[in-house]
C-alpha cells in the first residue's frame, strides 16, 4: 500500500483529495449549519446542465459550467427566500431538470460519447496538475472570503433575525455563500465527481457537528475528518483494485455511521 505513493498519479490524487477536503470542509460547514443541504444538492446537480452546454456549444467547460450554476445559484436562492414554502419543490425541479438538459445535450453533440460514471464519480486518479493548481487558487478564494465575512457569516448562520437587527448584511452573505457553493462544486466535480462532491460537503461537516458549537472548530474538523476520509478510500481503493470515488464515498458514510453510534452510546451513559 506505501509503494502506491510513489507513482505520480496517486501523489496528486492525496493532493487533489486534500485541497477538496479544504474546500469542502469550510463550504460544507456553512451548508450544514445553514441547513442549505438540499440546496447545495441542487446546484450541484443542476450544474450538469453546464456541462453539456459546454460540450454542445464548444466551449471551454470551467467557465460556462461555472456561469451555469451560479445563475441556478440565483434562482434557487431567490425561490428560498421569497417562496420557502414551494423551496423544496423547485430545488427539485432544478436538480432533475439540470441533469436531463446534460445528458440530453450531451448525447446530441457530434461525435462525443459520454461517460456518465466519470462524473458522477470522477476521475481523481487522473487529476493533472492544471487541476490542482486550479483548485489551489479556488481554496486560497475560500479561505480569503471566509476570513473577511466570518463574523457575518457565525451571525447569519445562528441567529439570522438577530444578525438582521445588527445590521449584518444577510442577504448579501446568503448569495455569497451560495456563490462559494457553486465555484467549489464546479471545480470539484471535475476531480472527485458529483456524488463526491455532496459526500464531502455533507458528511464530515455533520460529523464535526456533534463534536463541536463552533463554527471555525467545525470548519478545521470537516477539513480533518474529510481528509481522514479521503486517503484511507484512496488507499483501500489502490489496494482492493476498485472504484476510488465509491471507495471514498463508501468511507465516509462508515465513518458517518461509526460517528451516530458513538453519539448514541455517549447518550446512554450520560
Amino acid at each position: 500500500m506505501i509503494e502506491s505513493l510513489s507513482y505520480e498519479f496517486m501523489q496528486n490524487a492525496l493532493i487533489a483529495g486534500l485541497l477538496a477536503s479544504i474546500i469542502c470542509g469550510i463550504i460544507g460547514a456553512l451548508v450544514v449549519v445553514n441547513r442549505v443541504v438540499l440546496l447545495a444538492g441542487g446546484i450541484a446537480h443542476a450544474s450538469y446542465g453546464g456541462v453539456g452546454l459546454a460540450f454542445f456549444l464548444g466551449l471551454p467547460m470551467l467557465p460556462v459550467t461555472a456561469a451555469f450554476a451560479m445563475c441556478a445559484a440565483l434562482l434557487m436562492a431567490l425561490v428560498t427566500m421569497h417562496a420557502k414554502e414551494r423551496a423544496d419543490t423547485f430545488i427539485g425541479v432544478m436538480w432533475a431538470g439540470g441533469m436531463a438538459l446534460g445528458i440530453i445535450l450531451l448525447d446530441i453533440t457530434p461525435g462525443y460519447n459520454v461517460d456518465l460514471m466519470s462524473y458522477l464519480f470522477g476521475g481523481i486518479l487522473a487529476t493533472p496538475n492544471s487541476d490542482l493548481v486550479l483548485m489551489s487558487i479556488l481554496a486560497v478564494v475560500v479561505l480569503v472570503v471566509v476570513l473577511v465575512c466570518y463574523k457575518g457569516f457565525w451571525a447569519m448562520s445562528f441567529d439570522e433575525e438577530f444578525a438582521r437587527a445588527r445590521g449584518v448584511p444577510v442577504t448579501f452573505l446568503y448569495f455569497v455563500m451560495l456563490a462559494l457553493i457553486a465555484l467549489s462544486v464546479v471545480m470539484v466535480i471535475r476531480v472527485v465527481g458529483l456524488i463526491l462532491v455532496i459526500a464531502l460537503l455533507t458528511i464530515p461537516p455533520q460529523i464535526a457537528e456533534s463534536r463541536t458549537s463552533s463554527l471555525h472548530t467545525m470548519m478545521f474538523l470537516s477539513i480533518i475528518f474529510s481528509t481522514i476520509f479521503c486517503v484511507s478510500g484512496l488507499l483501500l481503493s489502490y489496494e482492493l483494485d476498485i472504484s476510488s470515488g465509491a471507495t471514498i464515498i463508501a468511507v465516509s458514510v462508515a465513518g458517518f455511521a461509526v460517528s451516530l453510534l458513538v453519539n448514541k452510546l455517549k447518550g446512554r451513559t450520560s
